[in-house]
C-alpha cells in the first residue's frame, strides 16, 4: 500500500485551489472518501471510470480499493498530484487531459466498467443524461456512483405525484435501479458549497422491450417541460403522442408529475 501525504499537504504544495469556473469542491476526509470507493461492491482489478479528479482524493480511495482507473481532468494543474499518484500506484491509474463531455467514453472504456465520481456540479446532470442514454443496453458501465447537488440527488431517485419526480426520475429509473445510500454535508468540502450534496447509486436493470430510448426521452422532455400543463397541452409537440394516450388507459387531463415511470413506457412503446 503506498504511503501518501495527506490530501491538504499535497494541495498546498502544488499551489492547488477550487475553480468556481470549473465546479470544483475538493474533499479531504480520507475515511468518508473510502466509503464512497466501496459502494459499488468489490472494485480489486475492475476498471472504474472516474470524472473529474481533481488533486485525487476519491482517485485514491478507488486505488486503495485496488481498482484499475482511467480518471479525465480537464484542469491541467491538477496533473502534477495525479502524477504521483500514478507512480505510487504502478499500472493502475491512466489520467486523460481533456472534456469529459467532448471524449467519448465508449470508445475510452471497452470493457465493463464501474463510473464512480464527484462529479463538477456545471456537468453533473448532463454526463448523468449522456449515460443512461442510448438504445444499446445493458450499457458497458455495470453502476454509477456519483456525487451531486443533494436537491438533484433527490430528483434523480423521486417517486410519482411528487414534486421532485420529474424527467431525470424516470431516465434513471424505466431500466435501471437508482438508490441514494449516502448525504454529504456541505462541511465536509473545501471550499464548502452552498448547498449539501448526496450520492446516487445506478445499476442497469432489464430494458423494457419495444421502446425506443429516444422516444422515451421525447417524451418526458416535452412532459416535464411544462409540467403545469396538462398533457394534451405539453405533448403536443411529439407526434401522435396525445392521440396514443386513450389507447394506453391515461386520461389527457393528467400532468406529468402524476405518472408512473410504467406509464411512460407503455405511452413510449406505442410511439416507437
Amino acid at each position: 500500500m503506498a504511503d501518501l501525504p495527506p490530501l491538504r499537504e499535497v494541495i498546498a504544495r502544488h499551489g492547488l485551489s477550487a475553480s468556481k469556473a470549473l465546479g470544483q469542491n475538493f474533499l479531504f476526509d480520507e475515511q468518508l472518501l473510502d466509503r464512497i470507493a466501496a459502494l459499488p461492491d468489490d472494485l480489486q482489478g475492475r476498471a472504474v471510470l472516474e470524472i473529474g479528479p481533481g488533486p485525487g482524493g476519491l482517485t485514491r480511495a478507488l486505488l486503495r480499493a485496488g481498482a484499475r482507473v482511467t480518471a479525465i481532468e480537464m484542469d491541467r494543474r491538477c496533473l502534477p498530484a495525479l502524477a504521483e499518484l500514478e507512480a505510487a500506484f504502478p499500472g493502475q491509474l491512466t489520467v486523460i487531459q481533456g472534456d469529459a463531455m467532448k471524449i467519448d467514453h465508449r470508445e475510452l472504456m471497452q470493457e465493463p466498467h464501474a463510473v464512480v465520481a464527484n462529479l463538477p456540479y456545471n456537468v453533473g446532470t448532463a454526463l448523468f443524461v449522456r449515460w443512461l442514454g442510448g438504445e444499446d443496453w445493458p450499457p458497458l458501465w455495470t453502476s454509477l456512483t456519483l456525487m451531486f447537488q443533494q436537491e438533484v440527488a433527490q430528483r434523480i431517485v423521486a417517486r410519482p405525484g411528487t414534486s421532485a419526480f420529474g424527467r431525470l426520475a424516470v431516465l434513471a429509473q424505466w431500466r435501471s435501479a437508482a438508490s441514494l445510500p449516502m448525504k454529504v454535508h456541505r462541511s465536509a468540502f473545501t471550499p464548502p458549497p452552498k448547498v449539501m450534496s448526496a450520492i446516487v447509486h445506478v445499476t442497469p436493470a432489464a430494458m423494457p422491450s419495444g421502446v425506443s430510448a429516444r422516444m422515451l426521452e421525447r417524451l418526458t422532455e416535452a412532459a416535464f417541460g411544462q409540467r403545469r400543463k396538462m398533457l394534451r397541452q405539453s405533448l403536443k409537440s411529439v407526434p401522435g403522442a396525445v392521440a396514443a394516450l386513450g389507447s394506453v388507459g391515461i386520461e389527457e387531463t393528467r400532468r406529468a408529475e402524476t405518472l408512473s415511470v410504467d406509464e411512460f413506457v407503455a405511452l413510449a412503446r406505442v410511439l416507437s
